[in-house]
Protein backbone atom coordinates (compact mmCIF):
# COMPACT_ATOMS: atom_id res chain seq x y z
CA UNK A 1 0.00 0.00 0.00
CA UNK A 2 0.98 2.88 -1.10
CA UNK A 3 1.92 5.29 2.41
CA UNK A 4 -0.36 8.43 2.58
CA UNK A 5 1.68 12.04 3.45
CA UNK A 6 -0.14 15.47 4.56
CA UNK A 7 2.46 17.78 4.29
CA UNK A 8 1.34 21.25 5.82
CA UNK A 9 3.61 23.80 4.53
CA UNK A 10 2.80 27.55 4.39
CA UNK A 11 5.29 28.00 1.47
CA UNK A 12 3.63 27.48 -1.66
CA UNK A 13 7.04 26.97 -3.51
CA UNK A 14 8.68 24.82 -0.95
CA UNK A 15 5.34 23.06 -0.80
CA UNK A 16 4.67 22.03 -4.40
CA UNK A 17 7.99 20.92 -4.72
CA UNK A 18 8.28 18.50 -1.79
CA UNK A 19 4.60 17.61 -2.68
CA UNK A 20 5.95 16.54 -6.21
CA UNK A 21 9.11 15.24 -5.68
CA UNK A 22 7.82 12.85 -2.76
CA UNK A 23 4.97 11.72 -5.57
CA UNK A 24 8.19 10.92 -7.83
CA UNK A 25 9.45 8.72 -4.17
CA UNK A 26 5.64 6.75 -4.60
CA UNK A 27 4.26 8.39 -1.89
CA UNK A 28 0.69 9.47 -1.92
CA UNK A 29 0.47 13.63 -0.57
CA UNK A 30 -2.00 15.87 0.17
CA UNK A 31 -1.08 19.44 0.62
CA UNK A 32 -2.30 21.95 2.98
CA UNK A 33 -1.23 25.44 3.14
CA UNK A 34 -1.68 25.93 6.67
CA UNK A 35 -2.72 24.64 10.43
CA UNK A 36 -6.32 25.22 9.90
CA UNK A 37 -6.29 23.47 6.38
CA UNK A 38 -4.07 20.52 7.54
CA UNK A 39 -6.80 19.97 10.67
CA UNK A 40 -9.53 19.77 8.18
CA UNK A 41 -8.26 17.38 5.45
CA UNK A 42 -6.88 15.41 8.46
CA UNK A 43 -10.24 15.08 9.90
CA UNK A 44 -11.51 13.88 6.47
CA UNK A 45 -9.10 11.47 5.25
CA UNK A 46 -6.62 8.76 6.55
CA UNK A 47 -2.48 9.44 6.50
CA UNK A 48 0.04 7.14 7.30
CA UNK A 49 2.54 10.18 8.27
CA UNK A 50 2.59 14.83 8.88
CA UNK A 51 4.96 16.29 7.41
CA UNK A 52 4.65 19.59 9.37
CA UNK A 53 5.67 23.42 9.29
CA UNK A 54 5.94 24.79 12.35
CA UNK A 55 6.17 28.71 11.31
CA UNK A 56 2.72 28.86 10.13
CA UNK A 57 -0.10 31.43 10.69
CA UNK A 58 -3.59 31.33 12.86
CA UNK A 59 -2.31 27.62 13.83
CA UNK A 60 1.95 27.44 14.64
CA UNK A 61 3.08 23.88 13.95
CA UNK A 62 3.84 22.66 17.20
CA UNK A 63 -0.12 23.46 18.25
CA UNK A 64 -1.20 21.71 15.22
CA UNK A 65 1.16 18.66 16.30
CA UNK A 66 -1.39 18.65 19.82
CA UNK A 67 -4.25 18.89 17.77
CA UNK A 68 -2.94 16.13 15.59
CA UNK A 69 -1.80 14.01 18.34
CA UNK A 70 -5.24 13.97 20.64
CA UNK A 71 -6.71 12.71 17.47
CA UNK A 72 -4.39 9.94 16.82
CA UNK A 73 -1.85 9.71 19.30
CA UNK A 74 0.37 7.43 17.22
CA UNK A 75 0.75 9.57 14.01
CA UNK A 76 3.65 9.99 13.50
CA UNK A 77 4.95 13.64 13.04
CA UNK A 78 8.17 15.12 11.42
CA UNK A 79 8.34 19.13 11.71
CA UNK A 80 9.91 21.14 8.48
CA UNK A 81 11.68 24.19 10.58
CA UNK A 82 13.63 26.63 10.15
CA UNK A 83 14.25 27.12 13.81
CA UNK A 84 17.03 25.28 15.20
CA UNK A 85 17.74 26.99 18.47
CA UNK A 86 17.88 23.67 21.39
CA UNK A 87 14.74 25.25 23.29
CA UNK A 88 12.86 24.81 19.61
CA UNK A 89 14.02 21.42 19.40
CA UNK A 90 12.85 20.07 23.14
CA UNK A 91 9.52 21.83 22.42
CA UNK A 92 9.09 19.87 19.33
CA UNK A 93 9.58 16.40 20.47
CA UNK A 94 7.24 17.62 23.11
CA UNK A 95 4.46 18.28 20.71
CA UNK A 96 5.19 14.86 19.84
CA UNK A 97 7.60 14.80 16.69
CA UNK A 98 8.89 11.27 15.57
CA UNK A 99 11.85 13.63 13.87
CA UNK A 100 12.40 17.10 13.33
CA UNK A 101 14.21 18.45 9.64
CA UNK A 102 15.81 22.21 9.42
CA UNK A 103 15.52 24.13 6.43
CA UNK A 104 16.10 24.13 3.56
CA UNK A 105 15.30 20.69 3.41
CA UNK A 106 17.43 18.22 1.85
CA UNK A 107 15.11 16.09 0.15
CA UNK A 108 16.83 12.74 -0.35
CA UNK A 109 17.06 12.96 3.62
CA UNK A 110 13.39 13.90 3.85
CA UNK A 111 12.82 10.50 1.82
CA UNK A 112 15.33 8.91 3.99
CA UNK A 113 13.82 10.09 7.35
CA UNK A 114 9.75 9.42 6.09
CA UNK A 115 11.22 6.01 5.47
CA UNK A 116 13.05 5.30 8.81
CA UNK A 117 9.47 6.57 11.07
CA UNK A 118 7.38 4.52 8.43
CA UNK A 119 9.23 1.34 9.33
CA UNK A 120 9.54 1.86 12.95
CA UNK A 121 5.69 2.42 13.21
CA UNK A 122 4.63 -0.38 10.71
CA UNK A 123 6.88 -3.23 11.56
CA UNK A 124 7.70 -1.84 15.07
CA UNK A 125 7.67 -5.45 16.27
CA UNK A 126 8.95 -7.73 13.92
CA UNK A 127 12.09 -9.06 14.69
CA UNK A 128 11.79 -9.74 18.25
CA UNK A 129 13.56 -12.10 20.03
CA UNK A 130 11.80 -14.72 22.17
CA UNK A 131 12.37 -12.97 25.85
CA UNK A 132 10.92 -10.04 24.07
CA UNK A 133 7.33 -11.42 23.10
CA UNK A 134 5.84 -10.87 26.58
CA UNK A 135 3.34 -8.30 25.90
CA UNK A 136 1.62 -7.28 29.79
CA UNK A 137 3.81 -6.34 32.80
CA UNK A 138 3.81 -5.34 35.96
CA UNK A 139 5.64 -2.42 36.72
CA UNK A 140 5.19 -1.88 40.58
CA UNK A 141 1.84 -1.29 41.26
CA UNK A 142 1.60 -0.91 37.44
CA UNK A 143 -0.01 -2.58 34.68
CA UNK A 144 1.54 -1.97 31.43
CA UNK A 145 0.29 -3.38 28.10
CA UNK A 146 2.42 -3.56 25.19
CA UNK A 147 0.68 -4.62 22.49
CA UNK A 148 -2.59 -1.90 23.62
CA UNK A 149 -0.17 0.49 24.81
CA UNK A 150 -1.61 1.36 28.07
CA UNK A 151 -0.55 2.09 31.05
CA UNK A 152 -2.34 1.49 34.35
CA UNK A 153 -3.28 2.24 37.76
CA UNK A 154 -5.90 1.14 39.92
CA UNK A 155 -8.32 2.06 37.75
CA UNK A 156 -7.38 4.92 35.33
CA UNK A 157 -5.83 4.28 32.15
CA UNK A 158 -3.36 6.36 30.64
CA UNK A 159 -2.99 5.33 26.21
CA UNK A 160 0.37 5.91 25.68
CA UNK A 161 2.19 7.02 21.82
CA UNK A 162 3.42 4.26 19.93
CA UNK A 163 7.24 5.55 20.78
CA UNK A 164 6.39 5.60 23.96
CA UNK A 165 5.11 2.17 24.44
CA UNK A 166 7.73 0.19 22.75
CA UNK A 167 10.54 2.50 24.98
CA UNK A 168 8.80 1.37 27.58
CA UNK A 169 8.81 -2.02 26.74
CA UNK A 170 12.01 -2.30 25.66
CA UNK A 171 13.05 -1.13 29.79
CA UNK A 172 10.24 -3.77 30.90
CA UNK A 173 11.91 -6.37 29.21
CA UNK A 174 15.51 -5.44 30.94
CA UNK A 175 13.59 -4.39 33.67
CA UNK A 176 16.31 -4.30 36.36
CA UNK A 177 19.39 -4.55 33.86
CA UNK A 178 21.17 -1.60 31.95
CA UNK A 179 19.39 -0.58 28.78
CA UNK A 180 22.36 0.82 26.56
CA UNK A 181 21.45 4.18 25.51
CA UNK A 182 22.72 3.04 21.58
CA UNK A 183 20.35 0.01 21.65
CA UNK A 184 17.36 2.27 22.48
CA UNK A 185 18.81 4.53 19.68
CA UNK A 186 18.66 2.01 17.58
CA UNK A 187 15.60 -0.02 17.81
CA UNK A 188 13.34 2.93 17.99
CA UNK A 189 15.11 5.95 16.15
CA UNK A 190 17.05 3.88 14.04
CA UNK A 191 20.03 6.61 14.42
CA UNK A 192 22.56 8.01 17.07
CA UNK A 193 22.41 11.65 16.19
CA UNK A 194 22.28 14.67 18.46
CA UNK A 195 18.80 15.21 17.74
CA UNK A 196 17.50 11.20 18.39
CA UNK A 197 18.88 11.84 21.78
CA UNK A 198 16.79 14.58 22.54
CA UNK A 199 14.43 12.79 21.48
CA UNK A 200 14.92 10.07 23.58
CA UNK A 201 15.67 12.00 26.78
CA UNK A 202 12.05 13.49 26.01
CA UNK A 203 10.65 10.55 26.12
CA UNK A 204 12.82 9.23 29.12
CA UNK A 205 11.00 12.12 30.91
CA UNK A 206 7.19 11.35 29.71
CA UNK A 207 7.88 7.60 30.97
CA UNK A 208 9.30 8.85 34.80
CA UNK A 209 6.22 11.26 35.14
CA UNK A 210 3.54 8.72 33.91
CA UNK A 211 5.09 6.43 36.45
CA UNK A 212 5.78 8.87 39.63
CA UNK A 213 2.54 7.52 41.30
CA UNK A 214 4.59 4.35 42.63
CA UNK A 215 7.88 5.83 44.50
CA UNK A 216 8.94 2.42 44.33
CA UNK A 217 9.48 2.63 40.45
CA UNK A 218 12.12 4.69 39.23
CA UNK A 219 13.86 5.04 35.68
CA UNK A 220 17.84 5.65 36.55
CA UNK A 221 19.54 7.52 33.91
CA UNK A 222 23.80 5.94 34.31
CA UNK A 223 25.66 8.58 32.28
CA UNK A 224 27.16 7.69 29.25
CA UNK A 225 25.62 4.15 29.57
CA UNK A 226 22.42 4.12 29.81
CA UNK A 227 19.33 3.63 31.32
CA UNK A 228 17.50 0.65 34.63
CA UNK A 229 14.30 0.79 34.80
CA UNK A 230 14.29 -0.34 38.76
CA UNK A 231 11.23 -1.25 41.30
CA UNK A 232 12.47 -1.27 44.81
CA UNK A 233 11.36 -4.00 47.20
Amino acid sequence: MTPKILLVEDDETLGFLLGEFLRSRDFEVAWAKDGVDGLRQFNTDHFDLCLLDVMMPALDGFTVAELLRQRKADLPIIFLTAKSLHADVVRGFKAGADDYIKKPVDEEELVVRIQAVLKRTVSGQEGLSDEEVRMVFQVGHYIFDSEKWTLQLEGPVRQLTEMEARLLKILCDRMGQLVQRELVLERIWGRNDFLARKSMDVFISRLRKYLEADPRVHITNLHGSGFVLEVAD
